[in-house]
């Protein structure tokens, strides 16, 4: 492994059986654009080839994508960084949908994740391999430690749900840490309608950035208002200042946001 394969922390997959159950968790037929993001060696894109209508893979490391050419026909591989690549220009073929499907190296995959999720409106379902632990975070209702900033700012536009998990004899490298598949069906429009979506991301970041403060110290610290004003914001909402950030329901944040903005 190279030093930017390193560096990425990429790991390949060789399980053919939990190739096969990744692609099932959007089930791509041929009328169906898919993405692949970091297709590696292949384990994925061959079967994806074979079920798709049409497959365009993305790979930062140009050895594998040049690799990956000689080897498969009838798939678009793209020398490209998934964390940059525009992925509002995809159009869903007439009938189908646009499918995005990975195994994200753990350094670099929440800022993907942040662009696929930016990139909402063109994309209709995604099965993303991740560490566990964040693919836990993504899928976490409140109430716990697991649920954060990105439960939220992920569930206010998809639904998400775990798929299942992956162990690390699944890769070559084995990685020190297990992962797990998630699976985001992008919602029509935001889960809770929000005036300033900004100001409800600022919100919720500020909210979590200190967790163990009460909301209101926390939100009051990180947006710079007053104490007295954010506390009078959240009683006018229905919410006790002295809860915690993770206790809060995606409609409650959005009561707060009402309340602060």
């Amino acid at each position: 492994m190279n030093g930017r394969r390193r560096a990425l922390g990429q790991h390949f997959l060789r399980d053919v059986g939990i190739a096969r159950a990744i692609v099932d968790v959007v089930a791509p037929t041929k009328s169906d654009l898919v993405v692949e993001i970091g297709p590696g060696q292949g384990a994925l894109t061959g079967e994806l080839a074979r079920r798709a209508g049409r497959v365009i893979a993305l790979e930062v490391d140009r050895a594998l994508a040049a690799d990956l050419r000689a080897r498969i026909r009838d798939v678009e591989i793209i020398d490209a960084d998934a964390r940059t690549w525009d992925y509002g220009l995809l159009s869903a073929p007439p009938g189908g949908r646009v499918l995005v499907v990975g195994n994200l190296p753990y350094s670099v995959a929440k800022p993907i994740l942040m662009s696929l999720v930016s990139a909402r409106r063109a994309i209709d379902e995604m099965a993303l391999m991740l560490q566990r632990e964040v693919a836990e975070r993504l899928a976490a209702p409140p109430g716990g430690k697991t649920y954060g900033s990105l439960s939220v700012l992920t569930q206010l536009y998809c639904d998400v749900r775990l798929a299942l998990r992956v162990p690390p004899g699944a890769f070559r490298p084995p990685p020190q840490v297990e992962s797990a598949v998630v699976h985001l069906r992008v919602l029509s429009g935001p889960r809770v309608q929000v005036a300033d979506e900004r100001r409800f991301h600022a919100i919720v970041r500020a909210a979590f950035a200190q967790r163990r403060k009460t909301l209101a110290n926390a939100l009051a610290g990180g947006l710079g208002l007053a104490t007295d004003r954010v506390r009078h914001g959240l009683e006018a909402a229905g919410i006790d200042p002295g809860r915690r950030a993770e206790t809060l329901t995606i409609h409650e944040f959005a009561e707060v946001v009402a309340r602060l903005s």
